[in-house]
């Protein structure tokens, strides 16, 4: 992982994880306006509009130099094609911070999202000075419980039922890792 500060990007092997721009809304409105994506969120609306996209993004530059969340596009290194979004939160006060990821459903199964996780730890850890990550997710969507895991996270907790979506009460679980 490799951070530059100017540009406010970090570089993987695969990835390039950078702002979004207005010239992303577009990418992101199709690739967010998928149920399967939908349900697997905490906070994504559905339909998802390029006006979301547009409104989403407008707050991101902000958010960063405010130390509030940490924001980045989901990239291909080469091509610079969109795969999704990462997000880290700002907790000063408790030096913490969590992890939240979602990934164009085209592109799962390709290890992006635990590319970007794991290097959006490292930022936490390395740029930040973070003493703990955490990030959640719906019991139902288990692939986000393997990202966690490969990426060096432990199981903390179960919230049951924690979260009600569509009329129905979902368990979320919950992830944390600790800087040693």
């Amino acid at each position: 992982m490799s951070y530059n500060n100017v540009d406010r990007t970090i570089t993987t092997e695969r990835l390039l994880l950078r702002l979004f721009t207005s010239s992303d809304a577009a990418a992101v409105a199709r690739l967010c306006n998928n149920y399967n994506i939908y349900k697997t969120t905490l906070y994504l609306p559905y339909p998802y509009t390029l006006e979301d996209a547009l409104s989403w993004i407008d707050r991101h530059e902000g958010n960063f130099d405010a130390r509030l969340m940490y924001e980045f596009a989901v990239t291909d290194k080469l091509s610079g094609e969109v795969y999704g979004a990462i997000a880290l939160s700002c907790n000063e006060k408790s030096n913490n911070g969590e992890l939240a990821y979602w990934i164009g459903e085209e592109y799962w199964g390709r290890g992006y999202a635990t590319e970007a996780a794991e290097a959006m730890v490292d930022f936490a850890f390395e740029d930040r000075h973070y003493h703990k990550v955490f990030a959640r997710y719906f019991s139902s969507n288990t692939a986000s419980g393997k990202v966690m895991e490969k990426i060096g996270m432990s199981k903390e907790g179960i919230l049951r039922e924690h979260i009600r979506k569509e009329n129905r009460y979902h368990d979320l679980v919950h992830y944390g890792i600790v800087r040693t």
